[in-house]
């Protein structure tokens, strides 16, 4: 599993199952591609059922955060999922929009796009589309959207500064995109880092959190920020698959930190639609906002 290509073919095969099962399937299992008892996708999760255009048929449970929350997302703009799943932060954009609006989804997974494309025309929403493509070469044309989502996907793409070049060409002059993401601090241990079950869980994929906001600024992005972040604890009992006891009592109490963070970036140039976020409009720090 060395490749980039033996990396993706790692995720959409497990992403695959898992756009056969339901929520409580995933839940049940952490996410449903392996035995119940001990898996790392489903420990990441947001709880959706109170943000409004929340479609549960389309929840598989498999994002780190609420990026829609913060993505300022205003009627009639043309928004852009990366790794839309079954269409979940689709559905959550598309009433933000409005049905002046458009939404395009992208997955790799045809069986994800399959579900997403069913539970849309089930819903009748006829500015929500699915494409399937990769998120680090988008079937979508320069200077599209005005926003850009994506929940616990970026961590799954093996160059991840390919991704986010492709970002900034799809985004319009003055657009943002608004992304939730894992992210480390300090380094995993070796067995978590090769284990392929892990690296399709958003663990073992996931960068520096340096790296991760000094490629954003790298792409030429301004008024980086970041909007949410908060802990996520692996489980001892997942670990024990991993590590020995005292492997485990070594990586809980080294320092390395494993973060869900959503950040805020724009595209220069344009008008920008939203207000520029300030720093000082965050909360305060251990708040589980900011």
């Amino acid at each position: 599993m060395n490749t980039e290509q033996e990396l993706k073919d790692v995720v959409k095969e497990k992403y695959a199952r898992i756009a056969e099962q339901g929520k409580v399937e995933n839940a049940a299992s952490c996410c449903g591609a392996t035995t119940p008892s001990n898996k790392v996708y489903n420990i990441m999760m947001d709880d959706y059922t109170d943000t409004e255009g929340y479609v549960e048929d389309a929840d598989l449970g498999l994002g780190c955060g609420l990026p829609t929350q913060f993505a300022q997302i205003q009627k009639g703009d043309v928004v852009i999922d990366l790794g839309s799943g079954a269409g979940n932060d689709c559905f959550v954009a598309r009433h933000e929009t409005g049905a002046e609006g458009k939404v395009i989804g992208i997955d790799f997974t045809p069986a994800m796009i399959k579900k997403a494309r069913t539970n849309a025309e089930k819903l009748g929403f006829h500015n929500v589309e699915f494409r399937e493509g990769d998120i680090d070469d988008m079937p979508v044309n320069d200077n599209t959207a005005d926003v850009i989502v994506s929940n616990c996907v970026l961590n799954l793409v093996p160059n991840k500064p390919k991704v986010i070049n492709e970002i900034f060409r799809v985004l319009k002059p003055g657009g943002h995109f608004s992304i939730s993401d894992i992210v480390l601090i300090g380094d995993l241990p070796e067995a978590l880092q090769k284990d392929a079950e892990m690296y399709a869980g958003c663990v073992a994929g996931a960068i520096q959190k340096a790296d991760y906001l000094g490629a954003i600024e790298t792409a030429g992005f301004n008024n980086i920020t970041i909007q949410k972040e908060k802990t996520i604890v692996i489980p001892d009992d997942i670990l024990g698959k991993y590590l020995s006891a005292e492997e485990i009592q070594n990586f809980n109490n080294g320092g390395t930190g494993i973060y869900s963070v959503t950040v805020f970036a724009q595209k220069p140039g344009g008008e920008p639609k939203v207000a520029e976020v300030k720093d000082e409009a965050c909360c305060e720090p251990g708040s589980g906002c900011c």
